[in-house]
């Protein structure tokens, strides 16, 4: 009876191992599948610490660190590409949604959900100077995204679920630096019932794509606006034009949350952990 019961756990033992293969090589298939049907690259991906398991936003720092936020802690975490791990972080304010970063140089401003702004000058420093104003939204609204633009020196954001006036299309609006005060018309509006969409039409058209979050190419100043939903990434002119639209598979994007360049022109994506690890990925578009 004793060895019985040891035949009876190598057993379960060796089947055990032989069900892990078989599903570890459907896996690598699967994935095979899916990346040669993609419209994208995976140039390289890292595994965020657990900390990161709810990152919401990244922006570019510099040539190895992206500042990372997350939606439960008011703190601003530094990652460093190179080394894999959070080198510096900043505590803005107490908990909260908070769900978008932008920088200009040396400030940071994040994005709390129901729409207020918190601009933390300085973040890298020991000194931070923090302060906050409100947009038009709110809750209601549920804003993820937060960028900044040079050029114009204005942040843009736009709503996930509700716009502020219309119920078919979703507007990109700027907010000034200088004044923080929103303007009333958005730069740029994305028609919820445009052609693009038609396969992802939802019955309450501001369901068919949820922003969570967007970034401005450095050379070409095209709006890339992530939808963590439904796993797609829109790409708009500067004007507002289509260009194009990338469904995302859940293999690897299980929820694009955050989305970011760097100068050159290199595009990195965020997910949270959903039910495996947060990451940021180094993506290349066909």
């Amino acid at each position: 009876m004793k060895y019985l019961a040891h035949y009876v756990i190598i057993g379960a033992l060796c089947f055990s191992g032989i069900l892990s293969y078989a599903f570890y090589k459907k896996s690598i298939s699967e994935e095979k599948e899916i990346l040669e049907n993609a419209t994208y690259n995976l140039v390289k991906t890292w595994e965020l610490p657990e900390l990161l398991n709810e990152v919401s936003g990244i922006a570019w720092v510099n040539d190895s660190i992206l500042a990372c936020i997350q939606d439960e802690e008011g703190v601003i975490y530094n990652y460093n590409l190179q080394t894999e791990e959070i080198v510096f972080d900043v505590q803005f304010s107490e908990a909260g949604d908070y769900e978008g970063v932008a920088l200009n140089d040396t400030d940071a401003y994040v994005l709390r959900s129901d729409g207020r702004i918190y601009e933390v000058l300085n973040f890298m420093s020991d000194s931070i100077s923090v302060s906050h104003f409100d947009t038009p939204f709110n809750e209601d609204n549920n804003l993820e995204s937060l960028t900044y633009n040079p050029k114009t020196k204005n942040l843009i954001t736009v709503s996930k679920d509700e716009d502020l006036k219309e119920k078919n299309f979703k507007g990109l609006y700027e907010i000034p630096i200088a004044t923080k005060i929103q303007k009333n018309s958005p730069v740029i509006k994305i028609d919820m019932n445009a052609e693009a969409f038609a396969s992802f039409q939802k019955k309450k058209a501001e369901k068919t794509f949820n922003p969570s979050d967007i970034a401005i190419h450095p050379k070409s100043g095209d709006y890339y606006i992530v939808d963590g939903k439904n796993p797609k990434l829109l790409i708009l002119s500067a004007n507002g034009t289509f260009k194009d639209l990338h469904q995302l598979n859940k293999f690897h994007f299980a929820q694009p949350e955050g989305i970011t360049f760097s100068p050159d022109g290199k595009l990195y994506i965020a997910n949270e952990a959903a039910n495996g690890v947060a990451t940021i990925m180094e993506v290349t578009l066909d």
